[in-house]
């Protein structure tokens, strides 16, 4: 079953809906190590102003994807970690494929040249997803930090542009 939307940009006014996927995300315990959701201050703050995209379907938004910085370094300038989150109750109808198709489209326009992923291994839908986009497995960090009191692993998925920084 799929959605009836578009992929758009993020806008400041659409902070309350974000903040709520965010939420429903944390509730799952397998998609953050994060307890709680950040101020729009901080969000903002933390994530790269280019290619902060949602699906909207008329003025709900039912998804959304962020790039932030692996690193201060001028080096990693073009190295990004995605966050992707869709509401609850719309899970497997294509809204994350689409979502992170349109992430990768827009980082490649914006001089990104790899994206990056920290996943629960848990989580495997998501790193279905990520797969399915063109993302391979590199790594798995094991009892990288503790969660709920309790040591969880991540993996690390990781797509280098075809377009970008090839030369």
């Amino acid at each position: 079953m799929s959605v009836e939307g578009r992929i758009d940009t993020m806008r400041r006014q659409d902070w309350e809906q974000v903040r709520e996927i965010y939420i429903e995300g944390l509730e799952t315990r397998n998609a953050s190590f994060e307890l709680e959701p950040p101020s729009w201050e901080e969000w903002d703050r933390r994530h790269h102003q280019e290619c902060r995209l949602v699906y909207r379907e008329g003025d709900r938004v039912l998804g959304w994807a962020a790039l932030s910085p692996t690193s201060a370094r001028r080096v990693y300038r073009g190295v990004a970690e995605v966050s992707i989150y869709i509401r609850k109750g719309q899970l497997r109808k294509g809204l994350g494929r689409k979502l992170l198709r349109a992430l990768v489209e827009c980082s490649e326009e914006k001089g990104f040249w790899t994206l990056q992923g920290g996943i629960f291994p848990e989580n495997v839908a998501s790193i279905k997803l990520h797969e399915e986009c063109g993302f391979r497995l590199v790594g798995r960090r094991e009892k990288v930090g503790q969660h709920f009191g309790v040591w969880r692993d991540t993996v690390i998925l990781e797509r280098r542009s075809k377009k970008v920084g090839i030369e």
